[in-house]
């Protein structure tokens, strides 16, 4: 190598791309190819496509897709191939890869992010029985960043089943709060709240509603929930729901009812909640009374 200088290159574009490094002396020039592949462009490689199957292109990139992410290959809060990406190895339209994509997206596999790309979901949320917690410690517990979608917080006459739940006397109003809850921008639930008013008179000025409702309740109220009872069915996404949850209409939701209480039995909190099927699933233990005599 001696007499000769590497010329300078410019790195600012992708390791995907394909760069030539050029070395020179006085006698001639010589040119080499370097290829420099991602990872996930590896990924997609790995994809074998039968374009004779009636099965579509699209449902083959997801199912493949698919089988990587639930065997750790892709990771979760990793970053999955971008519709170019697949576009571009696979040999498919951008419309097909963005096809596949919107599908991992809409079985919960994976949650997009405008700008930043589509990444990989955690595991299923596990919704346990044995623990009274918010959905922000839930989520916070397990890793996850939780958010909230606003979409009504406002002071009204419930309706009668909700008085009935929190013992309200007539003509006494409730705040209800409903909001799309999310986990690392991959919406998981619509919660529906109602508190008394009574019992929390300014919450329209106090509360920032897309933040934690029980630490609100406990540092601006003194209001502590003890314990609740909770009921959970299960059932299938409404067309409005179902647009919300990002989920075809009809897929299967969990549906839970809570009445919580504070130390002293009153109720002060009834919620309906609508859990996405394919990232929810419940945990309980069950402890056996009956001692067997021989």
């Amino acid at each position: 190598m001696s007499g000769r200088n590497l010329a300078k290159v410019s790195l600012g574009q992708s390791f995907a791309s394909k760069w030539k490094f050029r070395l020179t002396d006085d006698s001639g020039k010589y040119i080499c190819s370097v290829v420099y592949t991602t990872m996930r462009e590896k990924r997609v490689g790995a994809v074998i496509l039968d374009r004779q199957s009636v099965v579509p292109l699209y449902y083959q990139i997801q199912q493949r897709l698919s089988e990587q992410i639930r065997s750790g290959e892709l990771k979760p809060g990793e970053l999955v191939p971008s519709e170019q990406e697949i576009a571009d190895k696979l040999g498919v339209s951008r419309m097909t890869a963005r096809q596949a994509l919107k599908s991992l997206c809409s079985r919960g596999l994976t949650f997009s992010q405008r700008g930043k790309g589509t990444f990989v979901s955690r595991m299923k949320l596990e919704k346990n029985f044995r623990q009274l917690l918010s959905f922000s410690e839930e989520m916070k517990d397990r890793g996850s960043r939780p958010r909230s979608k606003v979409l009504a917080f406002k002071r009204m006459l419930p309706d009668a089943d909700v008085a009935e739940a929190l013992h309200l006397k007539a003509e006494e109003e409730v705040f209800l709060l409903r909001r799309v809850r999310m986990a690392d921008a991959a919406s998981l639930c619509i919660e529906a709240t109602h508190l008394p008013a009574r019992m929390c008179p300014d919450l329209l000025e106090n509360f920032e509603p897309s933040e934690s409702l029980y630490r609100a309740l406990a540092e601006h109220y003194g209001l502590q929930i003890h314990i609740a009872d909770e009921v959970a069915e299960a059932s299938v996404a409404t067309a409005a729901e179902a647009k919300l949850l990002r989920v075809r209409e009809k897929s299967p939701v969990f549906r839970f009812t809570r009445t919580a209480y504070l130390h002293d039995g009153q109720p002060i909190e009834f919620v309906k909640s609508t859990y996405r099927g394919d990232r929810c699933k419940v945990v309980s233990r069950l402890t056996r009374q009956v001692e067997i005599i021989s």
